[in-house]
């Protein structure tokens, strides 16, 4: 494929992914799934009353991306140097984020939960990768005694994959954490897909648009018991 022809499918992906970093690295993206990935940490906010008020999600790029990314900001320079072109970043992935529901869906027992708009959010560098940090506040505070409460966050084409940190292979210990005084218990499930999930993505290309929800079969679930 000629490189016109190339840029013009790449930056075809850019208008439908959620990530307005993906379109930052358009230059260097020529390639199949699988992709890129994001390690997620989340810690439940809870207030004085032990009801839940919101999620705190850490999402740290992968090595390749942020590499990328760091020096595609570093050449556009501009006024206020890499420190505000962080904070511009960072702007552009929470827009962009705003009509997929933040890549998260939250459950209480049966009941979706709703989330308020992302006002308190950040981007930085940490051991040479690009973390985004926000809170994502619920519309309403739910209290979690007795309660069971599930989560997955997810790309739903699938173009990027969402994994809690890790240590060996294991999800690492603060990669799900609960504030405040409550006695929980977490887990985080591994995805078990459908082999037939599984040859789906293994044949989209970079020019290819997954079908709607692709990503939740291949999502872990994070679930959280409170006494």
């Amino acid at each position: 494929m000629r490189d016109a022809e190339m840029m013009d499918d790449l930056r075809r992906y850019c208008r439908t992914a959620a990530l307005a970093l993906l379109c930052l690295t358009a230059s260097g993206l020529a390639q199949a799934h699988p992709h890129g990935w994001i390690d997620l940490r989340m810690r439940l906010v809870v207030d004085d009353e032990g009801q839940l008020t919101g999620l705190h999600q850490s999402w740290l790029m992968d090595p390749f991306y942020s590499l990328v990314v760091m020096e595609e900001l570093g050449r556009a320079g501009g006024e206020g140097g890499l420190d505000a072109a962080l904070d511009q970043l960072g702007s552009e992935i929470r827009d962009n984020l705003v009509p997929y529901g933040y890549y998260t869906e939250l459950r209480l027992g049966d009941d979706k939960l709703t989330f308020d708009p992302v006002n308190d959010y950040t981007v930085l560098e940490r051991g040479g990768r690009v973390e985004f940090i926000f809170l994502l506040p619920l519309a309403e505070p739910q209290p979690l005694a007795g309660q069971a409460l599930s989560y997955q966050v997810f790309d739903p084409t699938y173009y990027i994959e969402m994994v809690h940190e890790d240590e060996n292979g294991v999800p690492a210990e603060d990669s799900l954490r609960v504030g405040g005084e409550l006695d929980c218990e977490t887990r985080i499930h591994q995805a078990d897909p459908d082999p037939e999930m599984v040859m789906r993505a293994a044949m989209l290309d970079v020019t290819d648009e997954a079908e709607p929800g692709l990503g939740r079969h291949f999502a872990e679930t994070g679930e959280v018991v409170c006494r």
